[in-house]
């Protein structure tokens, strides 16, 4: 009989989750689970799940009857796949359950923030349109996105999904190459080349362990000064002290945020202090409308299954033997 943890269910809010009663095992959900409560919670779980709870090396040594992981997120930075693979722990995670809600996100962060949506909801509160002597109130410049530039970093589904609604509104797209490459693909642009023409520069790439962030002072500096930044991926691809200043000297147009490099952020994130006009933030919901959610809660479900029957999918590290067929 597996015994199934859900460590941090909170981060699943409305999502049903009665599919993971899975017929023969037990399931137990906590709402979130801090570094002091993992270890007695996982000393008898078979099968852990886990968003954003730390599964490093030190704590899979203190879970001697576990056999599988299972990530609920794309990401796998919050588990070390060596010291699993090491344990025979099979790891495996959730994969395209958002390729509508993340574009849908990415382009709504967009709109916002090229329409001035905010700042126009701020001066209608205000009373500055029922002050106005005409019927409209012209405060911010809007521009049409047609005929832009989008460039996309990391043309996987999401960005492909993403790049689809860009030339809906009638947008270019480009597609950067990686920056590290030695050759340009097909359909490729050069990584500097495809930042200095990009008139939104949208990032759709996973964030690399230990790696300096993708986008820094100097690769924030290709940028045209009219340039909108979009990221739904992972905070940690751009250095924030840099792009913080980039948008005070208006180096850069704007930039929406669904992501920041610490989540929660501190009150005090110099972010969240200096509360730009040319910053939107949104709090790491690109990928959770309701119905992404209930399709990652399936997909939990199906890895669980795979790998009772021995045939484990979406796999994120190599165990030394499959185990074999476990029924529940």
């Amino acid at each position: 009989m597996h015994h199934i943890v859900l460590l941090d269910a909170d981060t699943l809010h409305g999502a049903d989750l009665s599919v993971l009663q899975l017929p023969g095992c037990t399931l137990q959900i906590y709402p979130s689970t801090t570094a002091a409560e993992l270890p007695e919670r996982l000393q008898q779980a078979t099968v852990v799940i886990s968003n954003k709870v730390l599964l490093d090396a030190a704590m899979l040594a203190l879970a001697p009857q576990l056999q599988l992981v299972c990530v609920a997120a794309t990401g796998t930075n919050n588990v070390d796949l060596a010291a699993a693979a090491a344990r025979n722990i099979q790891v495996c995670n959730v994969q395209d359950y958002a390729l509508d809600a993340v574009p849908q996100h990415a382009m709504a962060l967009l709109l916002a923030l090229n329409n001035q949506i905010v700042l126009q909801q701020q001066a209608i509160f205000r009373g500055d349109w029922s002050r106005s002597p005409v019927f409209c109130l012209h405060q911010q410049p809007i521009q049409s996105l047609a005929g832009k530039m989008f460039t996309v970093v990391g043309y996987g589904g999401l960005g492909q999904a993403t790049a689809a609604l860009a030339r809906a509104f009638g947008m270019q797209v480009c597609v950067a190459e990686r920056p590290d490459a030695e050759t340009i693909r097909p359909g490729r642009v050069r990584f500097r080349d495809a930042l200095a023409q990009a008139d939104v520069l949208s990032l759709h790439c996973p964030a690399i362990a230990g790696a300096p962030p993708l986008l820094g002072a100097e690769q924030l500096s290709w940028l045209k000064p009219q340039t909108l930044l979009l990221n739904t991926a992972r905070g940690a691809l751009i250095d924030e002290p840099a792009l913080l200043k980039a948008l005070q000297q208006h180096r850069l147009a704007g930039a929406a945020l669904d992501v920041l490099c610490t989540e929660p952020p501190n009150p005090h994130h110099p972010f969240l202090q200096a509360q730009l006009p040319n910053l939107l933030l949104s709090p790491h919901l690109a990928w959770a409308t309701t119905e992404s959610m209930q399709r990652l809660v399936g997909q939990l479900a199906e890895n669980i299954l795979a790998f009772n029957a021995g045939t484990p999918v979406r796999t994120c590290n190599i165990i030394a033997a499959c185990p074999s067929s476990r029924s529940c």
